[in-house]
């Protein structure tokens, strides 16, 4: 198969995947949450007014004409109304959309760039204490619930040694002109250490086990004994032979990773009252602002769906001996 007949059928496979998550959300919210018109109205309306605010919402129409008029509106970008904020639900989800990413990204960077390089030397250092210790810190942090590690962060750094903010992105009050005059700040980066590496601590064990367990199969390798009989010293050996060739699974574990701490946001966020997408589908899913709940759980998993297309495209390009099946 050419490589633009397998990006071509792993594009429809990405579309097809969209297209059954979104219909999913659509009845599963639709029909377990309760009626949405107790968040929408006051109380004590008669059921005429209740009436006119389902109508001026779209309720009134039949679950079938509702849901195609949903794909209609989703493939142009148009996710509908909240509820909640009485606001067009796109401009709320890409806001909290972009919060999220800077906590995920940064998060994600800084496991793997501990955990890669660490694994590698942890592999060289194999049988030893530091291997042993390596792997139990990397074990333990995996282990270990986001939401505890978050809540012991908060109580040594922020409560008793006073050194980090516990909640929040910014202190209030702020203004900012834009996103990125909210972001590029000393104050946004000291709030964001302290939940990026409750984070990035997670996920960090999966990069450097992965990459100390590949390691150690690629040692045994016959371009390893021949590079040693080139006589190469055991650290180009290291990083130039060996862990280049032990690469590809932990960029296949990238995107599993990826998928996880996309879910795994919400804990992290609730913890540190961090105003990201998944703290904002938890309030969705409390107030049956349905628009707002579905619509950020679908550009969620076109995140996801989307990033696995591109680790799949680069795991060809690391290794051509994987062909386009």
């Amino acid at each position: 198969m050419s490589r633009s007949s397998y990006l071509l059928r792993r594009a429809i496979q990405a579309l097809a995947a969209l297209f059954v998550i979104a219909t999913l959300l659509f009845f599963l919210f639709r029909l377990g949450l309760p009626d949405p018109t107790t968040a929408l109205v006051a109380e004590g309306l008669n059921p005429e007014q209740r009436e006119m605010v389902r109508r001026s919402f779209g309720l009134d129409q039949p679950l079938w004409r509702q849901y195609l008029i949903f794909l209609q509106n989703a493939v142009q970008g148009d996710f509908g109304f909240s509820f909640h904020y009485r606001a067009p639900v796109a401009g709320i989800i890409w806001e909290r959309l972009a919060n999220t990413m800077v906590l995920m990204v940064t998060a994600i960077v800084i496991a793997y760039l501990i955990g890669v390089p660490l694994g590698a030397w942890l592999s060289w250092r194999r049988g030893t204490r530091t291997d042993t210790s390596g792997i139990i810190l990397g074990l333990m942090f995996r282990s270990a619930p986001m939401f505890w590690t978050g809540m012991m962060a908060i109580l040594v750094f922020g409560v008793f040694l006073g050194l980090m903010p516990t909640s929040g992105m910014r202190t209030l009050p702020y203004s900012a002109d834009g996103f990125f005059d909210k972001i590029f700040t000393v104050d946004f980066l000291v709030h964001l250490i302290m939940p990026a590496l409750v984070v990035a601590l997670y996920y960090l064990g999966s990069p450097l086990l992965i990459m100390r367990n590949t390691m150690l199969e690629v040692y045994g390798e016959d371009f390893i004994e021949m590079a040693r009989a080139k006589g190469l010293s055991e650290r180009r050996i290291l990083y130039n032979h060996a862990a280049r060739n032990a690469l590809l699974p932990v960029v296949t574990q990238l995107a599993v990773t990826i998928g996880l701490a996309a879910g795994g946001q919400v804990v992290v966020e609730v913890v540190f009252s961090w105003p990201g997408l998944g703290r904002e589908i938890l309030q969705a899913v409390r107030t049956s602002d349905f628009p707002l709940a579905q619509a950020s759980f679908l550009v969620m998993a076109a995140f996801v769906i989307t990033l696995n297309l591109l680790v799949d495209i680069l795991y060809t390009t690391l290794d051509p001996r994987v062909g386009f099946k």
